[in-house]
């Protein structure tokens, strides 16, 4: 059994921490391994917020960049898209010349010819001679590919291509050249991997040979996040669009990936660009990706970026060199053409915008890059978190373990912010921030319960020892009422005297009658003083006053109480005698002392109860009554701790049976009327005087005042024992009188 009690123990105190131990191995696999799909859409809940929280009214259109629109209202007034390559070419001679723009970035491909259907028409018709030259002579006439390959000739212009993974390995177009090239079978295990891709015709890259792929990131939730800045195609690696059309800006510096050594290959760092103007490094994720650091509200009435009408260029109504020296970005923001995308910012941004805002982010320098040591730095402070969550839970109260953990998660929300918008790390804070939190719910709803059941523990316990209202005020106590523990208490106990007569005389159930309502009526009193009842001993009471709430006159309480026992008893007894009943009597014994209170028993049955010498000495007290013909006895001890003023006279210094050690006795008279204790102050001082002569040993003057008091009451039956005692002792001298009287009963 103790081994079982022992086992309880040491899981109650272990089971926070293992609890944190599992939520943290948990997020370390997270972290370290494989993100899970909920710890990973709650990130990406959390990092939105924090983007949105920071995200700055812009002051204005980004300086350096233009975004050409193929909106609606170029599509209302030059046709549907795709519009004929003439008329793209006619647009990019208008940036690339007459408006002087410093480079321009397709987020389009060409990957088919524009040459007027020339293959569908040659292989239906092509058969007859004559009509072959006819064909070439169309081809000539509708070829749109020459004229904006001409355009582009030469000039600084940079034509957009994708990567694909789902469509079959399908590929279309001339690739362009590599950023770098690997060596076969070099892994690159974090790497999207690609199969695919749709490029550009072979005139057109050798018209214009940069280019850069725009495809972007979308995260399981559809929105999109980052972008890559590199690919993987083959054994190549490949630039983005933003990145080669920021590198074209930049004057071309020589570009190569750092690696580092992962788990099954290697892994990238970052891109060093080496130029007359120094070397300069821009970190990268583990998958060749850049967080896009939207500056501002989307859209053409975003003000993020200056939005320009593709029509409004095309008939040349803007004036020569209004975009000189700009960046742009040709796209569309027309729904009809389906490039919008859901971002953290704008449930539809147009996708060339996306681009423009991660080469806003080149040009400023405002990349928020994600540390190679974010991992580590995760599982550290979560496990920092769950240990603080561990400690508070589990030394504060509720309501304070509450704050100080909310306290905790804001502390890490806000560093986590301040390290992004400050400093420029992104730090993952979701699963720091759910676990966390999910270990501080934990364990405050497992102390909850715990409360709980120990409020229903004590509501069991107590109600049958104490009212309603004091229960509910002992629930509202801290700490465990119902744990042994040692305290100063003042016991009372009430005993029907000659019970053992009436129980022969009376029937079964007229004996049952009158214990109900005997013991109803002491114990309505004991509760309405403030006491608790700890059991009917026969025909006995016990009962306790401070336990388990105390109170500073205890003493007085118990006093009271029985004061009114013993009136309330007076008034039953006169309803006895008018129903030709005879009385019955009662003893009271009260003591203070430091007793043991609360659960004490075995694990199979336990008791609320009340132990300790001091409980033996107020049984005495009461079995004494009888010996001193007395109704109420108190103990010096009680006597000393009373605060009010009471009308009583000291019985004795006696032995009680059992103890060695002698206790004052005193007996409280304030529930006599007149008529029941005639002169009552008059027998009390010449018994004071009686008692002070026989502790002396002065028997003949003891014997004179016990005598007088004698008649001033002749009922006073205590004076006559000491009378009695007096003779005794004259007749029988002691060898050592102390004035002590030893009992030789219970």
């Amino acid at each position: 059994e103790f081994r079982r009690v022992l086992f309880r123990s040491l899981v109650g105190r272990l089971a926070p921490w293992l609890l944190a131990l599992c939520l943290g191995l948990f997020g370390a696999h997270h972290a370290l391994i494989a993100p899970s799909g909920l710890l990973q859409r709650l990130e990406w809940v959390s990092d939105d917020l924090r983007l949105r929280a920071a995200l700055p009214a812009p002051a204005g259109p980004h300086p350096d960049i233009v975004i050409v629109d193929v909106d609606e209202a170029s599509l209302e007034r030059l046709g549907r898209w795709p519009w004929p390559r003439t008329r793209l070419a006619r647009l990019s001679d208008e940036l690339l010349g007459r408006q002087g723009v410093a480079a321009l970035g397709f987020d389009m491909v060409f990957a088919e010819p524009d040459d007027g259907h020339h293959g569908e028409l040659l292989a239906r018709l092509g058969a007859d001679p004559s009509r072959r030259a006819l064909l070439e002579q169309w081809r000539a006439l509708t070829d749109g590919d020459a004229p904006l390959a001409a355009a582009l000739r030469g000039r600084p212009a940079v034509l957009g291509w994708y990567l694909s993974a789902d469509r079959g390995g399908s590929r279309a177009g001339v690739l362009p050249e590599p950023l770098l090239s690997l060596a076969p079978g070099s892994p690159t295990p974090t790497l999207p991997r690609w199969d695919g891709h749709a490029a550009n015709l072979l005139r057109l890259a050798d018209a214009a040979p940069r280019q850069g792929f725009f495809n972007a990131q979308v995260d399981d939730d559809g929105v999109v996040r980052r972008v890559p800045a590199i690919a993987r195609l083959d054994e190549a690696v490949y630039p983005s669009l933003a990145l080669s059309l920021w590198s074209l800006a930049v004057g071309e510096p020589d570009t190569e990936v750092v690696w580092r050594d992962g788990i099954g290959g290697r892994v990238p760092v970052a891109l060093r660009l080496r130029s007359t103007q120094g070397e300069r490094q821009l970190p990268l994720d583990e998958q060749g990706t850049w967080r896009v650091p939207f500056r501002g509200a989307a859209g053409p009435e975003g003000g993020s970026f200056r939005y320009v009408s593709a029509a409004d260029l095309i008939e040349s109504r803007l004036p020569p060199g209004s975009l000189a020296g700009r960046l742009v970005l040709l796209g569309s923001s027309a729904p009809g053409l389906a490039d919008l995308r859901a971002t953290p910012i704008h449930p539809a941004m147009p996708g060339v915008e996306v681009h423009a805002h991660l080469l806003a982010g080149l040009l400023d320098g405002h990349l928020v890059p994600r540390p190679d040591w974010a991992p580590a730095h995760e599982v550290a402070l979560l496990l920092a978190a769950l240990s603080l969550m561990t400690v508070i839970a589990g030394r504060l109260p509720v309501p304070a373990a509450l704050v100080s953990g909310a306290g905790v998660l804001l502390l890490v929300a806000g560093l986590t912010h301040l390290l992004q918008h400050q400093v420029g790390w992104w730090l993952p804070q979701a699963s720091v921030l759910c676990l966390g939190g999910l270990q501080l719910v934990l364990l405050m709803t497992a102390r909850l319960l715990g409360e709980w059941r120990r409020r229903n523990d004590l509501q069991d316990l107590f109600s049958s020892y104490l009212p309603p209202e004091r229960v509910r005020q002992l629930l509202r106590e801290p700490g465990n009422p119902i744990t042994a523990e040692n305290r100063e208490l003042t016991l009372l106990f009430c005993d029907l005297q000659g019970f053992s007569a009436l129980a022969e005389r009376l029937p079964p159930l007229a004996l049952r009658d009158l214990l109900n309502r005997f013991f109803s009526e002491s114990g309505d009193i004991v509760l309405a003083q403030g006491g608790t009842l700890d059991k009917f001993i026969g025909d006995a009471v016990m009962a306790a006053f401070g336990v388990p709430l105390a109170h500073e006159d205890d003493e007085d309480r118990a006093v009271r109480c029985s004061i009114a026992m013993l009136t309330e008893l007076e008034k039953w007894n006169v309803t006895r005698q008018a129903a030709g009943k005879k009385p019955v009597h009662i003893g009271i014994g009260l003591n203070t002392d430091n007793i043991v209170s609360g659960n004490i028993g075995s694990p199979k049955r336990m008791n609320y109860t009340l132990i300790g010498d001091g409980v033996n000495l107020a049984a005495r007290l009461e079995s004494a009554c009888k010996q001193y013909h007395a109704k109420l006895l108190i103990s010096e001890y009680t006597k000393a701790k009373l605060k009010g003023t009471y009308r009583m006279r000291e019985v004795d210094h006696v032995v009680v049976k059992g103890k060695t050690e002698p206790v004052g006795v005193w007996e409280v008279l304030d529930f006599y009327g007149p008529t029941q204790f005639p002169n009552l102050m008059d027998v009390v001082n010449y018994f004071r005087e009686g008692i002070a002569l026989y502790r002396v040993g002065n028997w003949d003057k003891a014997i004179k005042n016990f005598g007088d008091a004698l008649k001033a009451n002749p009922n006073d039956h205590l004076s006559q024992t000491y009378i009695e005692r007096c003779e005794y002792l004259k007749s029988h001298p002691p060898a050592d009188w102390k004035g002590v009287w030893v009992m030789k009963e219970k």
